[in-house]
């Protein structure tokens, strides 16, 4: 049940912000925590992938706050998290013998993940007068939410 609850967890973060997902599962990985050897994701354990995915997350999460970002609910970059969304998934699944179940696990996680951050966003904006303070905050509870599914995992 973990599993699932793991692959949920980080397709949410990808809806939040797509590439933290899969950072965290590439760290995973190359600790050995994430048993991906000898399956077509290996390469997310190579030694420099987590560094090439936390930076490719910190790009994001900067462009996220540029006024030209466009809206995550458009097809391209809804598409963009439902994909990595299924890719943690696929991670989780496949180190855990459950391919299928943690593929929509993780699928499921990132359209929930998608919708509500944008809701909760626009809220948060509201609440915090700006849209700034509610974009960092989603950036810390993406980042958040992806270490405790990995944690999960132990």
């Amino acid at each position: 049940m973990s599993i699932l609850i793991s692959a949920f967890v980080l397709g949410v973060a990808c809806g939040l912000r797509a590439v933290v997902g899969l950072a965290a599962v590439s760290w995973a990985a190359s600790s050995q925590q994430l048993p991906l050897q000898g399956t077509w994701l290996s390469f997310l354990g190579n030694r420099v992938t987590p560094y090439i995915t936390s930076v490719l997350a910190l790009g994001e999460m900067i462009n996220d706050k540029l006024p030209k970002t466009p809206s995550r609910l458009v097809p391209p970059q809804f598409g963009a998290r439902v994909v990595m969304g299924a890719l943690v998934g696929t991670a989780i699944g496949l180190s855990h013998g459950q391919l299928v179940m943690g593929v929509l696990a993780g699928v499921v996680g990132s359209v929930v993940g998608t919708l509500a951050g944008s809701k909760g966003r626009a809220l948060a904006a509201r609440l915090f007068g700006r849209d700034l303070p509610a974009a960092l905050l989603e950036d810390v509870i993406a980042v958040g939410l992806a270490v405790v599914a990995i944690v999960i995992l132990r």
